[in-house]
């Protein structure tokens, strides 16, 4: 893992991925910097996710008719890989004929509008060392003026969608990351854009679950056999970049589970974790998330995530992470 898991140079903007597809990537891959990718086939095309705001969407649209201008000038479906803002708050740019989710990810978008970060953003001023790891994660980016452009067409499982002559498979692999996680297939370039399964080269952040869930996710990319892999985060990978992102899971997984036998809090838990080679990764503190998403799963409760507590946590770790550095 000391060695980088991209396969391409990892460069804010468009990258041609051959065969008319296109990744648009934003390092470092942190919080709210998050991938997109265009699919086409002579004049239609098919996005896969938008940005955090509507500014970087609208930068990532213009790049995107300048070098598909036939394709680009009118995208008939935009697929949103699941919920977070990261990944849809920029839909209502595209004018796509048809937006298409999963059933759960369109759920989960009515609860997380525009306008609940925009609350958070406010608030973080008054939150001390919480608020300022608030700013950290998300003072970059412009909540303002957003309205929330929802998908008009969902599924569960599968679903087919056709780019000219290419087939483009939708496969639902959540609950795992979020709820409503979906791969996007392109059996004819051998590419995946994988949404927020994977996080490469930075740290993934389960907010859902189950794990298990998210580790057979990962072994479904690996079963596509694809030469180029788009996760929702971090540089162009390939199956290393997948397997990497599996260990660091079942690894998680087994540590956590050994604290939770024994007794220990799960805040004490994610602090005690060593987190050896992965400790490299962009992000490390969302390892309080993770644990405390696998102690409610190991003692079998559904009460969802307090929010505000674990970035509390997150915050914690982060500052005595930069403390040691200094």
């Amino acid at each position: 893992m000391g060695t980088s898991l991209g396969v391409k140079p990892y460069q804010r903007g468009l990258t041609d991925l051959g065969r008319s597809a296109f990744a648009w990537l934003q390092p470092d891959g942190g919080w709210g910097w998050s991938n997109s990718g265009l699919i086409t086939d002579g004049d239609q095309s098919l996005l896969v996710d938008t940005l955090y705001d509507l500014h970087l969407t609208r930068d990532m649209l213009d790049a995107m008719r300048d070098a598909a201008p036939k394709a680009a000038k009118s995208i008939g479906t935009l697929v949103n890989t699941h919920h977070n803002g990261d990944h849809c708050y920029g839909n209502e740019l595209v004018g796509a004929a048809e937006i298409i989710s999963s059933a759960h990810a369109l759920e989960e978008m009515k609860r997380e509008a525009p306008a609940l970060l925009q609350g958070f953003m406010k608030a973080a001023p008054g939150l001390g060392d919480v608020g300022v790891y608030i700013q950290h994660c998300f003072g970059a980016f412009d909540y303002n003026g957003i309205t929330q452009t929802l998908p008009t067409t969902t599924f569960s499982g599968r679903m087919t969608r056709h780019v000219g002559s290419k087939r483009v498979e939708l496969i639902e692999v959540g609950p795992a990351h979020s709820g409503g996680d979906i791969l996007v297939h392109v059996p004819a370039d051998r590419t995946v854009f994988t949404g927020d399964i994977l996080f490469i080269e930075g740290t993934p952040i389960m907010w859902a679950g189950p794990v298990e869930n998210w580790i057979a996710a990962c072994d479904t990319i690996l079963a596509l056999d694809c030469e180029t892999i788009v996760p929702g985060h971090g540089p162009i990978t390939d199956a290393r970049g997948v397997k990497a992102v599996r260990a660091y899971l079942v690894y998680v997984r087994d540590e956590a589970k050994k604290r939770f036998d024994a007794g220990m809090k799960a805040s004490d838990a994610a602090r005690d974790i060593a987190l050896r080679d992965y400790d490299a990764w962009g992000d490390a503190e969302r390892i309080a998330v993770n644990v405390a998403t696998l102690y409610r799963e190991f003692a079998h409760d559904h009460t969802p995530p307090n929010v505000v507590e674990l970035f509390g946590q997150m915050a914690q770790i982060w500052n005595d992470r930069k403390n040691r550095r200094k």
